[in-house]
Order: structure tokens, then C-alpha cells, then sequence
């Protein structure tokens, strides 16, 4: 196998070669072929969510898409040969949230791929067999690199705060990987979206290849929503999750209004004052990723052409660090694609 991993929290990429690992009991070996590069991944790799030092070196990439092409003791045999995606949480699948449907809220989870175990970084992956979730053979390989989150966590964003028919949402960093399909996600729910976002091409993107309103927000006070919002959002989901993001939301919601948090940097704040929330009724949730089925679902949507993949680049393991920085700068369009077949 060959691939990229990180050796320290915040060091840059290691390229390494190695065997062949074997599938233990429970698992899957999967030949990836592409795997989808989003902030995530540079968050993770950079330690914004590590406690402690790095215990071993780990294969990034969790939005990985590849074959079946063994099976470990216990595992189905009628894997093999299937594309499958991978649910990026270590779920128990035997707890009452995971029986539930709520895998991201596991009761004993052991991590998540990429960074508890290695992930998609690399040409060879194992997973648990619980955690595959099979892809429609139609669906090309690289644009299946955005159903597991890019695609899966709107998905779930749409059910937490019932989007639907007639409603005004507002996407904020609406050009990002995950944005720019919770941007079509929101109008595939019958919803009139407006787009935020600080990036000039993204926002002609937004408008010019989707058809979204596009809203500069590079200065959240000069904000000016579409005429048809009437000033007010129904929805608001923010992935930018700053101060400045938040108040201009719970500022611009409409009475009953929803505001969704996507974002789980470190040392961020938001100020509530529960009279106002009272008052106008508002809800203020968090979106914690989505369930298996939720994956299942986003994959139908893109290989229906429901939703359109936006990938702003395919690269090999020798441009995976250029889309990091691009990412790190908030200039890439969409998601990026490592494409290793």
C-alpha cells in the first residue's frame, strides 16, 4: 500500500509505503479510489481537536470511496467486489442512539476514521463492516467522494430543522465543501436559499451554475438578504461559526427560526440572551454529522443527479498538501479529491 499520514499533530504529510494490511474479524478491506479532502481533515491533521500527543502515526481521510476486495472472519462475503463509503464514526452499533439511528452519538464510540484508526489517505483501507454503506454501481467514484459528508451532512441538516416548502434559508460559507451542497439541499426541500460567502468566484459560482442567491458576507453588518426574504431567514445554518456569523444569524431570524451550528473549531463563542430567544421563539441546534441511513440517502441524491458534486480539485497524493493550504486560506471551491485509481 502506499499512501500519506501524519506523524505529528500539525507536521505536514508523511509519504510511506508499506504491506498489505490484513482484514481482522468484523472488517473490510477496501481498494480506495478516491477519497474526498476537506477542512476536517486539516483540522484534525493540525490537532485542533487532539488532547494529547500523537500515539502512532494514522492514515488520514474519512470520505473515502473504494472496492471490497476481502472479507475478515465474521464478515459477509457478499461484500466483496462492492463500492462502498464509509460512515466516519467508530459507532458500537448495539447502543440504544445507535440503534436509534443517532451513530454519531454512540454511547461507547471508539473515534472516527482517519484519526482513531487509518482512513482514506492511502490505497488501502480496512474498515468495519457495520460502517459500510454501499454505493449504486452508476455512481462514478470521485463524485461519490462527497455523499459521506459533504452531501450526508445536509442530508441531516434538512431533517434536524425541517426544512421544507416556502421557507427562507440562509447558508453561511455557503461555497464550501459542505455549504455548496447544503445549499442545493435546502432548494431540493423547496426552500428559497440565499448563499453567503467572502470568495468572488464562489459567489459566481452560487449564482451563475446553481442558480442560488449569492450574498457577499464579508461584512456580516452590510448584509442584505434577497428581496423575497423580506429581511428575515427561517433558517439559518452556519458554517462558519464565529461571533460575528452567529449574532448576525440570531439577528436575522425570523419568529420560530432555527439557527443551525455546523462548526467545532476551538475557543469560539456565542452570545444568547434567552429573553430574545424566548420571546421570537428560536431554536439554536448543533448538527453533530449523520446517521448510516442519512448516508444512504445522500448517496441516492447524487447518483440521481439530484445534487450536483462540486469538487474544485482532483489531485494524487503529491497535490493532497496545495488543496490543505487552499483550504486553510477558504479560496477552494467545494470540496478536493484524492484520486488514487
Amino acid at each position: 500500500m502506499r499512501g500519506l499520514r501524519i506523524t505529528r499533530w500539525g507536521g505536514a504529510l508523511e509519504l510511506f509505503e508499506a504491506a498489505d494490511p490484513e482484514p481482522g474479524p468484523g472488517e473490510l478491506e477496501l481498494r480506495v479510489e478516491a477519497c474526498g479532502i476537506g477542512l476536517t481533515v486539516v483540522n484534525y491533521s493540525g490537532g485542533r481537536y487532539a488532547d494529547g500527543p500523537l500515539e502512532r502515526p494514522v492514515v488520514p481521510g474519512h470520505e473515502l470511496v473504494g472496492v471490497v476486495t476481502a472479507a475478515g472472519a465474521g464478515a459477509a462475503p457478499e461484500w466483496l467486489g462492492a463500492r462502498v463509503t464509509a460512515h466516519f464514526y467508530l459507532f458500537c452499533g448495539r447502543c440504544e442512539l445507535c440503534r436509534g439511528g443517532f451513530e454519531p452519538l454512540c454511547e461507547h464510540s471508539l473515534g472516527q476514521i482517519g484519526t482513531a484508526r487509518d482512513g482514506g489517505y492511502a490505497d488501502v483501507c480496512l474498515i468495519p463492516e457495520r460502517n459500510a454503506v454501499p454505493l449504486g454501481a452508476g455512481l462514478d467514484p470521485v463524485d461519490a467522494t462527497v455523499v459521506p459528508d459533504a452531501v450526508a451532512t445536509p442530508v441531516h441538516i434538512g431533517r434536524l430543522a425541517a426544512i421544507g416548502p416556502g421557507e427562507r434559508v440562509a447558508v453561511i460559507g455557503a461555497g464550501g465543501g459542505v455549504g455548496v451542497h447544503m445549499a442545493q439541499l435546502a432548494g431540493l426541500r423547496g426552500a428559497a436559499v440565499a448563499g453567503l460567502d467572502v470568495v468572488d468566484s464562489k459567489l459566481e459560482f452560487l449564482e451563475a451554475e446553481l442558480g442560488i442567491a449569492a450574498v457577499d458576507s464579508s461584512d456580516f453588518e452590510a448584509v442584505s438578504l434577497p428581496r423575497r426574504f423580506d429581511g428575515k431567514a427561517d433558517v439559518v445554518v452556519d458554517f462558519l461559526g464565529t461571533e460575528a456569523s452567529g449574532s448576525w444569524a440570531l439577528g436575522s431570524l425570523s419568529r420560530n427560526g432555527s439557527l443551525v451550528l455546523v462548526n467545532t473549531f476551538r475557543d469560539r463563542r456565542l452570545s444568547l440572551d434567552p429573553r430574545v430567544l424566548v420571546e421570537r421563539q428560536l431554536r439554536v441546534m448543533g448538527s453533530r454529522y449523520a446517521s448510516r441511513e442519512e448516508l444512504a440517502a445522500a448517496a441516492v441524491l447524487v447518483e440521481s443527479g439530484r445534487i450536483r458534486p462540486v469538487i474544485g480539485r482532483k489531485v494524487g497524493l503529491d497535490g493532497v498538501e496545495s488543496v490543505h493550504e487552499e483550504l486553510r486560506s477558504g479560496v477552494l471551491l467545494g470540496r478536493g479529491a484524492l484520486v488514487l485509481a
